[in-house]
């Protein structure tokens, strides 16, 4: 066992990095040997040490990034209310994207990214299908046994 580095992943890998740095005083050099599969370059290494230093931590800073203009609250709970109240008193009732749209007046790949990343839904096409009658039924299924006879 002496000599193999456990080099962990995930949560836990940011933990194990922040506590290398300010529990045994880590440098870039051998933080970059100590996780190779990062491929980190020497200038991300210290950018990473460098945060750490300063904030403690190695997770953004609060507000950073680019600000939500369509995903606000208020816009996931209006599509929950086109969505669920909708279809409360009228089982067997859908809309599709592009109703819901229009009907909220939010873009359509907007709408289908809140259903799909804040509402964790899924969003089907409606599709066509074949009604079927009874002689079709039939005729459908005496072909398909002669197809089988046939092989």
């Amino acid at each position: 066992m002496e000599g193999k580095i456990y080099r962990p992943s995930g949560k836990f890998a940011e933990q194990a990095k922040k506590s290398l740095r300010i529990d045994k005083g880590f440098s870039a050099r051998r933080m970059i040997a100590e996780f190779p599969n990062r491929k980190w370059s020497l200038a991300t290494a210290n950018r990473l040490l460098q945060q750490i230093d300063a904030t403690g931590t190695i997770d953004r800073k609060p507000g950073s990034g680019r600000p939500r203009n369509v995903s606000t609250d208020q816009n996931i709970n209006k599509l929950i209310d086109e969505l669920v109240l909708g279809q409360e008193n009228n089982p067997e009732t859908h809309k599709s994207v592009r109703q819901i749209a229009r009907q909220t007046s939010i873009a359509k790949s907007s709408v289908h990214d809140i259903i799909c990343r804040d509402l964790k839904l899924k969003c089907f096409k409606k599709k066509r299908a074949q009604d079927l009658s009874s002689e079709n039924i039939i005729k459908r299924l005496i072909c398909a046994k002669q197809l089988l006879k046939n092989n």
